[in-house]
């Protein structure tokens, strides 16, 4: 994690020329739920708010995706402003520092919302649903991740094919133990490649909508969505992926309230076979990116224990998916 200092902040609002610049500060607080970036709320004299997010010290380890992560939030809320989405605003981006407005509300997967009625929670993820669908309406010229940090390309099978490669060169390189062979892998990724081949238009994808990155505003019964936040794994690629975060361990058809949300949008849930193999795919992805980030960032045993015992047999259910439909 990266300290904030007072003349760092300093530097940080003149060169995004903040009115009255440091002056302008009447304080500022770290915000936990990050495991990998730091961010911190900044108080304004006259009570307005920023979010401030810097990277890692130089030298921490990290996947190889996680190169220039701000990058690809900046890239999400610019993209996703032009939206109806409830977004943050970019205030300025640099490679030390994302500066932006902050939006409403409270995380989804805070007690707070641990009383919502089944009426509420249907409806909310509803909303969601054609949030998501209005996202996957904006598109991109190159598959991949914005910051490059994994070579991007101009089709989604060469894109993803390094996206996977890079997760699993990480596995090697941190040792991490995974409950199946990389080789394996990369074997059954190869006879479902032909599958990738059917999306032709880069998608922008958050993938990582978990209700931690869902903010709710309003009372008990009369709450929305009032912002979607850290776009920082976002890429450009099949809408598809965005069902695995979305619903980790399980299948769209267990959340219908968000296909139906995601159908009145626009989006497509006719989940064909070569869908669900490519569904397999984003969720193997997924799950290897749990279970190897877990060394670089040093979890707890209890962590990587639960994440092993989570992660681990749903990558083999995925793989079997792959296995059975490639």
């Amino acid at each position: 994690m990266s300290a904030l200092t007072a003349s760092r902040l300093a530097a940080i609002l003149d060169a995004a020329g903040t009115p009255g610049g440091a002056r302008a500060v009447d304080g500022y607080e770290a915000l936990g739920g990050g495991t990998y970036n730091s961010l911190y709320r900044v108080r304004l004299d006259g009570g307005g708010r920023l979010i401030l997010k810097l990277p890692p010290e130089p030298g921490t380890p990290r996947l190889t995706y996680e190169g220039e992560l701000l990058v690809n939030e900046g890239e999400f809320y610019r993209r996703a402003g032009g939206t109806g989405v409830p977004v943050p605003e970019v205030v300025r981006l640099a490679s030390d520092s994302l500066l932006m407005s902050e939006v409403p509300g409270e995380p989804w997967s805070a007690p707070a919302a641990a009383g919502l009625g089944d009426a509420e929670h249907d409806r909310l993820r509803r909303e969601l649903g054609s949030y998501v669908a209005e996202l996957h309406t904006v598109t991109g010229t190159r598959f991949g991740y914005p910051s490059e940090a994994v070579a991007t390309a101009g089709t989604w099978r060469e894109a993803f094919g390094a996206m996977l490669e890079a997760v699993l060169a990480d596995a090697e390189r941190f040792g991490a133990r995974l409950p199946v062979s990389g080789e394996r892998v990369r074997t059954l990724a190869r006879a479902a490649a032909p599958a990738l081949d059917e999306v032709g238009v880069p998608a922008l994808v958050h993938f990582d909508l978990w209700q931690g990155n869902i903010l709710l505003t309003g009372e008990p019964g009369e709450r929305r969505i009032g912002g979607v936040i850290d776009g920082e794994r976002m890429f450009w690629g099949d809408p598809l992926a965005e069902f695995v975060s979305l619903n980790l361990f399980g299948e769209p058809e267990d959340d219908p309230a968000l296909l139906d949300g995601y159908r009145a949008g626009g989006g497509d849930t006719g989940f064909d076979t070569a869908a669900r193999l490519r569904m397999a795919l984003y969720r193997c992805y997924l799950y290897l990116i749990m279970l190897v980030e877990a060394v670089p960032r040093g979890y707890p045993p209890a962590r990587t224990a639960v994440t092993r015992r989570t992660a681990g047999p749903a990558l083999i259910l995925a793989l079997g998916v792959i296995s059975t439909t490639a």
